[in-house]
């Protein structure tokens, strides 16, 4: 009975996946595909075909997460666990760093290749991660293509700016980041200055609400609240703050090192002053 029940497993597994509309064709060169992270998942959406796409984190869909929560509703979503992504059977499992080492030891030990990304907080590890994945996937050329048309538009939107105003990224708890995130990264880009520095914050800690107003940014950039209430967030209604100039929110565009924070930027620059008026 041992010798027989794996194949039965694995036929009754490739039932269900056809009547969920999951392809379980492939070949050499075009593995199928298990993502369990928001970034990868957005990575393998970018550069892979719909049939190689086996699997997406269920964050994929959380349009608070997710640059591309609406293509990630077509997909089959899986909740990270190695029991499941082992019986979908996939060429190739992409992951971040920072996804549960028990999974990814499960998985690599039943003989599962895992592939983990760290996370992109810099323009030129987007591109790395982009032609890494292109690599993995068999689409070295579409990976190719997608940098080149990431670098144009990114060229075009840092053009033309002169001046720096001061910015402050503020979230709950009073935290921000400095120039070496990310968000950092997305605020240089667009165009302003980080006061971070000023406090020698480079990556990320907690600037007290007092410094801030003392400091008189032209803009505060926070993130956008979850529905409910939080008393970690009060202190981004306090009144102090009114008198500042109060613009920006952050959203999915934000949260992963992938060429949506074009869009990110973008949104950034209608209120900057060298850009206001090409708009």
């Amino acid at each position: 009975m041992r010798v027989y029940m794996p194949r039965f497993r694995r036929l009754a597994l490739y039932i269900v996946l056809y009547f969920l509309g999951i392809s379980v064709s492939a070949t050499a060169n075009t593995p199928r595909v298990v993502s369990l992270n928001v970034c990868t998942d957005q990575f393998v959406m970018l550069i892979a075909d719909d049939n190689q796409i086996v699997s997406l984190s269920e964050i994929s869909t959380d349009i608070l997460s997710s640059a591309m929560a609406a293509e990630a509703s077509k997909y089959h979503q899986n909740n990270s666990g190695a029991e499941e992504v082992y019986l979908l059977q996939p060429d190739i499992v992409l992951a971040g760093i920072y996804t549960a080492k028990a999974t990814v030891n499960m998985l690599e030990s039943l003989g599962i290749r895992v592939e983990k990304f760290e996370p992109a907080n810099t323009v030129e590890q987007i591109i790395g991660n982009i032609k890494r994945t292109g690599q993995l996937l068999g689409h070295t050329e579409r990976a190719n293509t997608l940098v080149t048309k990431f670098e144009s538009s990114l060229e075009e939107l840092t053009m033309g700016i002169n001046n720096r105003p001061r910015a402050a990224l503020y979230y709950a708890n009073g935290y921000t980041t400095g120039k070496n995130t990310l968000s950092g990264q997305i605020l240089d880009l667009a165009g302003f200055s980080n006061i971070a520095s000023e406090f020698d914050i480079h990556w990320g800690g907690t600037l007290p609400l007092e410094l801030l107003i003392i400091a008189k940014p032209d803009v505060i950039i926070t993130g956008t609240t979850y529905p409910g209430s939080s008393r970690s967030e009060e202190i981004l209604k306090h009144p102090a703050l009114k008198p500042l100039r109060h613009v920006s929110s952050t959203d999915a565009n934000w949260v992963c090192g992938t060429p949506h924070i074009l869009k990110a930027i973008e949104d950034l620059q209608t209120i900057h002053p060298d850009k206001m008026s090409t708009q």
